[in-house]
């Protein structure tokens, strides 16, 4: 029997049962992508963050419930935290090392820790697709844009929270929302929609600010800026734009440790 550390961490806040939960699990060396998947499926978290310890730093992987994917914020912040915080590491920054989007780095000044991501361009849809609007119960919207996922741009930060989503209907979108706005005491607000996921609506998420900060960077005219998810835990993020990177910083705090046993395998 394999005995695996287990932690769970609520990313992007100071307390428990704020912002987004994310398992995590320190691996000694990597198991079968299908026991990863499975382990994932099992915690039903958003995402679970696997990793091993490299010569010079991590290799970092992130799972759904459904898949394997390219980037994650919010699990990358908590599995800093748990290095950071649990296995006796000496200094301020942390190497990872990933599969899809090559290095990224994670810093820690005092209780906040900052990820240095890849910024992602968006571009625009001139005819979005019906479908996206009647999920989200609107009319219009400022903008459309996309990248990875869909980014709509609403008129203000109550609308954003207004919005009530037919989630089940976008899985035929075939992408992921977000949706945003200037912010009443942010410099913008989102939210974030995940048709087909064990969590319908990400609480807060990392990877999507790769797309939100060279967009309202530019708009604003800012490179510093305060974000907010206004989701129902919520999550305050700072934010700055490096042109071709972008630094996201946040707080985490653990809600749970424990060991995963993997029988038969």
């Amino acid at each position: 029997m394999q005995e695996i550390d287990f932690y769970m961490v609520d990313a992007f806040s100071d307390r428990t049962f704020g912002g987004n939960a994310a398992a995590v699990c320190p691996l000694v060396q990597w198991l079968p992508d299908e026991t990863l998947l499975k382990m994932a499926q099992q915690h039903n978290q958003s995402e679970t963050a696997f990793f091993v310890r490299q010569d010079d730093g991590f290799e970092l992987r992130w799972f759904t419930t459904q898949h394997e994917i390219n980037l994650c914020g919010h699990a990358t912040l908590a599995a800093a935290h748990v290095i950071f915080e649990y296995l006796d590491y000496p200094y301020t920054e942390i190497n990872f090392s990933t599969r899809f989007v090559g290095p990224l780095t994670v810093s820690r000044n005092g209780d906040w820790l900052t990820l240095d991501f890849p910024a992602w361009s968006t571009e625009p849809v001139s005819e979005p697709p019906a479908l996206l609007f009647r999920t989200l119960g609107i009319d219009q919207a400022i903008e459309v844009r996309a990248a990875r996922d869909y980014m709509v741009v609403l008129q203000s930060q109550q609308q954003v929270e207004a919005v009530q989503p037919d989630i089940p209907a976008m899985t035929a979108l075939g992408k992921m929302v977000c949706i945003t706005a200037r912010g009443d005491q942010h410099d913008f607000v989102s939210r974030f929609f995940c048709p087909g996921e064990a969590v319908a609506e990400d609480p807060v998420t990392g990877s999507t600010h790769t797309m939100l900060i060279p967009y309202w960077g530019e708009k604003l005219g800012k490179t510093h800026m305060q974000a907010r998810q206004v989701s129902a835990r919520g999550g305050e993020l700072r934010c700055e734009w490096r042109g071709d990177r972008v630094l996201i910083g946040g707080q985490a705090t653990t809600y749970l440790i424990g060991k995963v046993l993997l029988n038969g395998l």
